[in-house]
């Protein structure tokens, strides 16, 4: 990977550009799914529901305590295709039963919000369906890529995402909340058409040898995503106890079209992955990955920025309505942060987790995860949503400087 030329071909000969479109089209489903849900439901629901979707985000981090993060790093480095069966059939069968411990804990955090929010505890229970659902997804997409059938990911993730993209505009637009409940509960359950039989087997699964290597990473994987996910849940989360319902909608609109450009940098490594678990110990294909990943994304950042700093107000009117217009100046900071996340925190963390350094991203996430609250308590109560707002952009480019370190410290090791 001398130039950038060679990096593209590279990329593509690995099938990488199915990843790459399959987890777009998964971008633009949820982002238009979103949208519908603005524009269809009050207000106060909206917001209700945001914050029943920032507890689900933080669970579902943790699918499996992180067995498709295993699964998809150790079965990626393994070469033998019985092993890898066998590793897929461990992890699925251990990670199924942390995930029923998971969505029972899940449906538990409700108590925590019936007091104060209406329909709380119908959202936490279609949530806790999906949740379940949304396990077997994750476990089909991770068993593709380590067997190389990008082609069948795409497939498995175009299908869902879309369906679940119809169904959400369907059932919403005929029967509301209720109608929305229905549609996000059942859309991870059609991914078990590609499951087969045979892989609820489990003879031989007894035989896998580095079973502590491979919990102590994902639990740290699903720690970090914990972690993460809980560090774009906490603003939200914060807010609504501060502040009410209408702040969180608001904020929320705020931070949804910057929040999403992301996808770039994240799809781009997520298709990448196992090609970078493989290299886990090679300096020069590391440092030239980082050289040829910044002569891609610093022009695409730039111009991101620029023209959505141009158009911010049209941008808001468009999407979201003139009830959400006054979120200008929020807007261009979160457009500004998640540039910059970009380049630092969704590089670094995802080079770090490739090589296995999860312990560390654990460490970076949970500093993140405290900066955050701490800011907010200190913020918000004087700046409102605006607040929070450059809380959530000095953790993010605290967190992203700190993974960029600590990533130059393991390259600086290897021979």
């Amino acid at each position: 990977m001398k130039n950038l030329q060679a990096f593209l071909r590279n990329f593509i000969s690995n099938q990488g550009q199915y990843v790459f479109f399959s987890l777009f089209i998964a971008k633009v489903c949820a982002f238009a799914g979103s949208i519908f849900t603005i524009r269809l439901l009050p207000m106060a629901e909206f917001g209700t529901l945001s914050l029943v979707i920032s507890v689900f985000s933080i669970f579902a981090a943790f699918n499996g305590m992180g067995s498709q993060q295993s699964l998809l790093r150790f079965g990626s480095m393994e070469s033998d295709k019985v092993s890898r069966e066998k590793l897929t059939k461990y992890l699925f069968k251990s990670g199924f039963y942390y995930q029923l411990l998971l969505t029972v804990i899940f449906l538990g955090t409700a108590i925590f919000f019936v007091s104060k929010y209406e329909d709380i505890i119908l959202i936490f229970i279609f949530f806790g369906i999906r949740l379940i659902g949304f396990y077997f997804l994750s476990h089909i997409q991770s068993e593709l890529r380590i067997n190389g059938k990008n082609r069948s990911f795409a497939l498995v993730n175009n299908v869902v995402n879309i369906s679940g993209l119809f169904f959400i505009l369907f059932f919403t637009y005929f029967l509301g909340l209720k109608g929305y409940l229905v549609a996000v509960a059942i859309s991870p359950f059609i991914a078990l058409f590609w499951y087969q039989k045979s892989a609820f087997k489990f003879k031989g699964i007894s035989e896998i040898l580095n079973k502590k290597e491979i919990w102590s990473y994902g639990f740290h994987a699903s720690g970090t995503a914990l972690m993460s996910d809980a560090l774009f849940s906490a603003d939200i989360l914060l807010l609504g106890f501060m502040m009410n319902g209408d702040a969180v909608a608001h904020y929320k609109v705020a931070l949804l079209i910057p929040a999403n450009i992301t996808f770039l940098a994240v799809t781009f490594m997520q298709s990448d992955f196992p090609v970078l678990a493989k290299n886990y110990s090679n300096k020069t294909f590391l440092s030239d990955y980082i050289r040829n990943y910044y002569k891609i994304f610093i022009p695409i950042c730039i111009l991101i920025f620029t023209v959505g700093f141009l158009f911010r107000d049209f941008i808001l009117n468009s999407f979201f309505g003139k009830e959400y217009a006054d979120n200008a100046v929020l807007f261009s900071v979160f457009l500004f942060v998640f540039c910059c996340n970009m380049l630092f925190r969704n590089l670094f963390g995802n080079l770090l987790s490739a090589v296995g350094k999860m312990k560390i991203n654990t460490v970076v996430s949970f500093s993140a995860l405290v900066l955050v609250t701490i800011c907010g308590f200190i913020l918000v109560p004087k700046y409102g949503i605006l607040g929070m707002g450059f809380s959530l952009g000095i953790t993010l480019l605290f967190t992203g400087l700190a993974s960029m370190i600590f990533f130059f410290n393991y390259l600086k090791k290897l021979r």
